[in-house]
């Protein structure tokens, strides 16, 4: 039994040692291929094997990626490699020093990282090579043709910080430069080895700049756009990426400088010359008559008209600004036509214009205003007949973009162009082309001004600013025979019969006061404000408020219990002939506050609409703050609830038309004559000539008027 037992055994010992998987002995045909390596980088870096090593600012990670062409299945686990790596460098003395360390193994195609040794030194080119391994053979060393040991600098120690100066601007040095001046501001470390600046004028632009070579200094150019102390500050930052301390620069630009050329066009019925605030004073042709109309909200007092014929024009002997650098020129004007081509000012040179402002006329498109310096145009905004405009052309040597201003905002599209040197005549209202002066100008022309330097966008902004100004106020607090005045003496408004003044009754409490049988409610803003039935109640002026084909605002406060807003109801209006200039209102549909202006003063002409969307009685119950702005300079009708704003409540809206009637408040003009009665509460009722500032507008709804600086 031993026998048979001990035979058995060894026969299946003979079985199992003769046993070969499909797997075995496919792996025992194939002769075992050594591995590879690929992908090799320093502190995430590719390879660097050149003349220049790759600089580090902390002891760097190497990493390589070990590939096998061939993967042996051992008992169906996939194979996995590791790697060695070896630095190596020379000691001051020249004695080589050399480590060598081995990853542990992990699948095939997997990324091995290690960090170099702690006593590898800085300051030192160190070599690098890997090869891997997958447990029988070795993949040759990287740095084996055709590869090479790549190479790396430990630098240990940051860029000393760097020194700015400025010759326009020297530091904590009192009202230098000036606003719309630009500046060099030159950045140099120390350090031999700094490759780039980062730098940032706080509260402006911001960059990196790079040293035409290593170690180098960099320059930058800034133009502050205001007064007061500005801070540049900088770091430096050297080829291993280690950053320096800041250095703070302060300096103090001087208030923005005075048009170098300046004609206000003001001068005496009559004059033959237009005396120059600055420059030269230019010489006046027949057609151009002084003591013209000057735009409302402005310092001008008049303006010059120019009829258009061969004597239109006013001339110096000389340019108004050298053209060959960053220059500004621009006007107030007031085109009598804009069906042709018409220039507001040029430039002369010895073969045509260096440069011209003024209006285009194309015969298959809308005129637009435009500013051309070369062969270059810039055109933009809407042009009308009798309307006044702000226009500056601008042109920046720094960027060499020309660029058109209309009213205060860019328009068109900035042009990239060369400067054009000039020596000839300035040319108001007229340009010089091939065969003679040309495209005259018919209109008004004011306050001519030409800059040596960048004009800045708050000055664009308040050149073309026109002050509004108020004509009435209405706080609703008395009521006299019918009628509840104006705060400063002006037109009062007419109460129809369900029109009333609500004033606080005197103080009284219910609980002692038996004739006190509720709290009194605080009227809307102040002493008293105008509550209204809903059936007829209304209050009117005997004439417009406000011209509503030219810029406008109007102020209220109003309130419509969530009750009884169930239907449309008006708060303000104007009529024109056949329909409201504008119309005021909720909508209880909508759950917003609607403006509604007809583009025509035609029943059923189309209507521009912005809505607010608001509670019928303000977010606190206290009603709301409503405030419509139309601003003609730029197209645009805006509606404000409390003070605020949103893209939806804007909508562009040229050539408004002038509404007539008189203002009611409480109604408008339906089909079958007055209706939209608005039951509930009006108050702090302002109108203004001119389109008020978003900032502004937050003035609105008090007893005082929003002062308008």
């Amino acid at each position: 039994m031993r026998k048979r037992h001990a035979l058995l055994a060894s026969c299946l010992a003979a079985l199992v040692a003769g046993a070969v998987t499909p797997s075995a002995s496919y792996a025992a045909e194939q002769a075992n291929l050594p591995p590879a390596v690929q992908d090799l980088q320093t502190q995430f870096q590719d390879c660097a094997s050149g003349d220049e090593p790759a600089y580090v600012g902390s002891l760097p990670v190497l990493q390589a990626r070990p590939t096998d062409p061939v993967e042996d299945d051992r008992v169906g686990y996939p194979e996995q490699l590791t790697a060695e790596f070896e630095v190596w460098w020379s000691d001051p003395d020249g004695t080589e020093q050399r480590r060598a360390w081995t990853t542990s193994p992990f699948p095939v195609g997997l990324v091995h990282r290690t960090t170099v040794p702690s006593d590898v030194p800085s300051d030192t080119v160190i070599s690098w090579h890997v090869r891997a391994s997958d447990g029988v053979a070795y993949s040759p060393w990287s740095s084996e043709a055709p590869g090479a040991a790549c190479r790396f600098v430990h630098d240990d120690q940051s860029p000393a910080a760097p020194v700015v100066s400025s010759p326009e601007y020297p530091a904590d040095t009192w009202r230098t430069g000036g606003v719309g001046v630009y500046g060099s501001f030159t950045m140099d470390s120390p350090s031999a080895d700094v490759v780039e600046y980062r730098y940032t004028f706080l509260g402006g632009p911001s960059g990196i700049v790079r040293p035409a070579e290593t170690g180098g200094p960099a320059t930058v150019r800034y133009v502050p756009l205001s007064t007061g102390p500005k801070t540049l500050s900088v770091h430096a930052v050297d080829r291993a990426g280690r950053v320096s301390m800041g250095t703070d620069y302060t300096f103090y630009p001087n208030a923005a400088s005075s048009p170098v050329s300046r004609w206000k066009l003001d001068d005496a019925a009559g004059s033959a010359t237009a005396a120059a605030e600055a420059g030269e004073a230019a010489r006046a042709g027949r057609g151009v008559t002084f003591g013209g109309p000057a735009p409302s909200g402005t310092p001008l007092t008049s303006t010059a008209a120019l009829d258009g014929s061969r004597h239109a024009f006013l001339v110096t002997g000389g340019p108004a600004v050298d053209s060959g650098r960053t220059f500004a020129v621009g006007a107030w004007v007031r085109p009598a036509r804009d069906d042709r081509p018409m220039t507001v000012l040029s430039q002369d040179t010895a073969s045509g214009p260096a440069y011209a402002l003024g209006l285009e006329a194309p015969q298959e498109a809308d005129a637009a205003w435009s500013f051309t310096l070369g062969d270059v145009r810039v055109t933009g905004g809407a042009p009308e007949a009798g309307e006044w405009a702000h226009l500056l052309g601008l042109y920046d040597t720094e960027t060499g973009y020309a660029q058109l201003f209309v009213n205060g905002h860019e328009v068109g599209t900035k042009a990239e162009t060369a400067p054009v040197e000039a020596d000839g005549a300035f040319q108001i209202g007229r340009i010089r082309g091939p065969h003679g002066y040309r495209h005259r100008w018919h209109g008004d022309i004011g306050d001519v001004r030409a800059y040596d330097r960048l004009v800045v966008p708050s000055e664009v902004t308040e050149l073309a600013r026109r002050t509004p100004r108020l004509l009435g106020h209405w706080s609703f607090s008395t009521a006299d025979d019918g009628t509840t005045p104006e705060n400063a003496g002006g037109a009062p408004l007419r109460l129809a019969p369900g029109a009333s003044v609500y004033r606080m009754p005197d103080f009284c409490i219910p609980d002692v006061d038996p004739d006190c049988t509720t709290w009194p409610r605080d009227p809307l803003v102040g002493a008293g404000h105008l509550e209204l039935d809903g059936e007829s109640g209304h209050a009117a002026l005997d004439m417009p408020v406000v011209d509503t084909g030219d810029s406008f605002t109007l102020g209220v406060v109003a309130r419509i219990e969530q009750d009884d807003a169930t239907r449309p109801m008006t708060v303000l209006s104007q009529a024109g002939e056949h329909t409201d200039a504008f119309k005021l209102r909720y909508d209880p549909a909508l759950y917003a506050w609607q403006l509604i202006m007809p583009e025509r003063d035609e029943a059923g002409a189309p209507e521009t609409v912005v809505s607010q969307l608001t509670m019928p009685d303000g977010s606190s119950g206290h009603g709301t703050r409503l405030a419509v702005v139309y601003d003609d300079a730029t197209d645009t009708v805006t509606l404000f609830a409390d003070g605020y704003t949103d893209p939806d409540a804007t909508a562009r809206l040229r050539n408004g038309w002038t509404g007539t009637g008189p203002l009611q408040v409480g109604r408008a003009r339906t089909a079958d004559g007055w209706g939209e009665h608005l039951k509930g509460q009006v108050d702090e009722l302002q109108a203004y000539a001119g389109a008020l500032r978003d900032d502004d507008v937050l003035g609105l709804g008090h007893e005082t008027d929003p002062c308008l600086c």
